[in-house]
């Protein structure tokens, strides 16, 4: 299948990459845990590489510029939950570890994209 634009975004990249674990993560937690803080943080992981898509694609960006569903709320709800996973004993050391390097390194990635969204919406 043939990438579309969105996807070749390193951002976007990312986001998957980082959902991708997340997923990998939560499978193999207890079904309670699994079916509270895993769906949320699977679904706001998911939700990133999903909003940057429509982002992406969207030929109204003033849309999404005020649009709860801007990526970085999506973002602030998986780091939320990340917490939320560590503190009840759900991620060890080495999965923190793994995950925190991904969220590092899309953190920047994702607000620097947002600003040149911003800026394509103000321009147009």
């Amino acid at each position: 299948m043939e990438r579309t634009n969105f996807e070749k975004l390193q951002v976007y990249q990312l986001s998957e990459k980082l959902a991708d674990g997340i997923w990998k993560v939560v499978l193999v937690w207890n079904p309670f845990a699994r079916d509270t803080v895993g769906k949320q943080i699977v679904r706001s992981a998911d939700g990133v590489g999903a909003n940057i898509a429509e982002v992406a694609g969207e030929e109204a960006l003033w849309i999404i510029a005020v649009s709860s569903e801007w990526p970085v709320v999506r973002y602030m709800k998986l780091f939320t939950g990340l917490r939320r996973a560590y503190v009840r004993g759900l991620l060890s050391q080495a999965e923190v570890r793994k995950l925190r390097v991904l969220v590092e390194e899309l953190s920047p990635k994702l607000n620097a994209y947002l600003r040149s969204v911003d800026q394509r919406a103000k321009a147009s």
